[in-house]
């Protein structure tokens, strides 16, 4: 599917700011439905939006994946020197932005260490919110999706506020509900730094009307912020915890910097699933966790993963699809390059993963995943005929 136009993109952004007034209260409770607790069959995420179609974290990408047919759309939360949540999957912003080629920001490239990781680059965190907004998105993967590159500088980073604004304006629009799946990053290197995240997002939460009611699933890779917003939020009917899991023996940056020993690898074994129940609804593991590759990057035979997180009583949300021949399993590409956009392997694909029973999953490119979803459906209605 071609990405909308940009006249689309502009109107989006003017109901966004029409939308403005939600967060004084303008829109009643009954605006919006609530969501229950107990999901549809197969819930699709936006992936940093559409992000197989125009830069990650742009209103762009967000109004796309929205378009296309995403039930959640995702923005990975950071902070700003001033206290101001913004759209980024990391705080490092030299692949995302045009930083690097900012002369009056030159001096502020450092060294830091991130969840473990030595990392060089320029850093959300040493940055104003206004500063940050004389900066403009580019394409994370230029080589992967050289088609993105044409939106290159269109689009500022865009905070918290401003996404739930345009998610509100889009909702009434459609006159559907659109959910909203925020990850809170490097939640214990944020903390350590005096800008900790979790109370600065509690308190949006109670700032903007069109979230007393709609769909909100909050994730994060490391648990006792899960656990303290468990603590603060209680269990409102429409919102869930995620709990993120990685793959083997890393531990969650949190258990690392605390000396404890607890793994990814145990978390998502039945016990490890069951303590994760105490206090999230849902566990998000990569899908190579549920479908793994064999040696010849063919997928092997289903884990027990599913499974058993459903007889912990979670939810399983796979993360994460892409459209292009590189992200697929052998079994699914097609003749082109690595950079070949290729929807049939990968509906193909998230078919195969749909078969596991997950409730839902994390994609590049909604219009991708709806095609998935929907084929699926149909799939299972031929055979009960």
């Amino acid at each position: 599917m071609n990405p909308i136009s940009r006249r689309a993109i502009l109107r989006a952004a003017t109901l966004a700011a029409v939308a403005a007034p939600c967060a004084a209260g303008s829109i009643t409770p009954a605006t919006v439905p609530a969501t229950p607790r107990k999901a549809p069959k197969v819930e699709l995420f936006a992936h940093r939006g559409a992000s197989a179609q125009w830069p990650e974290h742009t209103f762009g990408s967000y109004v796309q994946a929205i378009a296309d047919g995403a039930d959640f759309v995702e923005p990975d939360l950071v902070c700003t020197r001033d206290g101001a949540l913004v759209c980024r999957h990391e705080n490092n912003i030299v692949e995302t932005t045009d930083v690097a080629k900012r002369p009056e920001f030159a001096a502020r490239r450092a060294t830091k260490t991130i969840d473990g990781k030595v990392q060089t680059g320029w850093f959300v965190e040493d940055f104003t919110l206004s500063e940050l907004k004389t900066l403009r998105a580019i394409e994370r993967m230029p080589k992967l999706r050289p088609a993105n590159i044409r939106y290159d500088a269109l689009f500022q980073i865009p905070t918290w506020e401003e996404l739930i604004e345009l998610v509100a304006a889009e909702s009434l629009t459609r006159n559907r509900t659109i959910g909203l799946v925020p990850e809170i990053k490097s939640s214990t290197y944020f903390a350590g730094i005096g800008l900790p995240m979790e109370d600065r997002f509690l308190k949006s939460l109670t700032e903007h009307a069109y979230l007393d009611k709609a769909p909100l699933e909050i994730q994060s890779f490391e648990v006792a912020n899960l656990k303290y917003m468990r603590t603060r939020l209680g269990r409102p009917a429409n919102i869930r915890l995620m709990q993120l899991v990685g793959q083997g023996d890393v531990r969650p940056a949190d258990v690392a910097a605390t000396g404890g020993n607890l793994t990814f690898a145990q978390m998502t074994t039945a016990s490890g699933l069951a303590a994760i129940k105490t206090y999230a609804d849902v566990v998000a593991p990569p899908t190579r966790s549920i479908i793994p590759l064999g040696a010849d990057g063919r997928l092997t035979a289903p884990t027990n993963l599913v499974a058993d997180a459903h007889a912990a009583g979670l939810l399983v949300h796979a993360w994460v699809f892409r459209p292009e021949n590189y992200f697929l399993a052998a079994d699914f590409r097609n003749g082109g390059g690595d950079a070949v956009r290729n929807p049939e392997g990968s509906v193909a694909e998230i078919r195969q993963y749909l078969r596991t029973g997950i409730d839902g999953f994390f994609s590049d490119d909604s219009a991708v995943g709806r095609m998935a979803i929907d084929a699926s459906a149909d799939s299972q209605r031929a055979q009960k005929s």
